[in-house]
């Protein structure tokens, strides 16, 4: 599975925005200096982010972004969907039928299962990790992300439990 190019960078950028302490916010220059990327790149990843709620712009000569949102309000999940969507979704199969109209396998798939318990895996981490998960250092976040799936693991081995009896 790859991570997309907009999916990192509109997060670097989102982060980059949280962390600034600066009520006027940071400019798509200032965003497009810090992160080494182009200009038209940064207008329009913060155009995305603006739209979806995540960020607003300030006023002004000086203006720029600010975090509409909390950190501790922006889930993973929400965002990631919104720069680039889902791994799979229900339109994966229509998008990679081949040549042919539709999926030859449409009938009886099962890479399909596979790529839909991926997404749920994914989906249960990206729910549960913030914005504010990731606000301080690296060594910080591992921490806490790791924190986060030691739950769900350990939340998963309770399940198994109880079914069993």
């Amino acid at each position: 599975m790859k991570i997309s190019a907009k999916e990192e960078h509109g997060l670097r950028i989102l982060l980059r925005i949280a962390r600034n302490k600066d009520k006027e916010g940071l400019s798509i220059n200032q965003l497009s200096e810090e992160e080494g990327l182009s200009v038209s790149y940064v207008a329009k990843i913060t155009r995305i982010l603006r739209m979806q709620g995540f960020i607003q712009s300030t006023p002004g000569r000086k203006g720029g972004y600010v975090l509409h949102k909390k950190p501790a309000d922006i889930p993973m999940m929400e965002l990631l969907s919104a720069l680039d969507g889902r791994l799979f979704d229900d339109a994966f199969c229509a998008n990679h039928s081949g040549s042919q109209r539709m999926c030859t396998n449409s009938v009886d798939c099962s890479t399909r299962s596979l790529w839909r318990i991926i997404q749920m895996a994914v989906d249960k981490v990206l729910e549960n990790v913030t914005l504010q998960h990731l606000m301080g250092d690296e060594y910080n976040s591992d921490n806490i992300l790791q924190e986060i799936l030691d739950r769900q693991v350990i939340g998963q081995q309770l399940m198994k439990k109880m079914e069993r009896g």
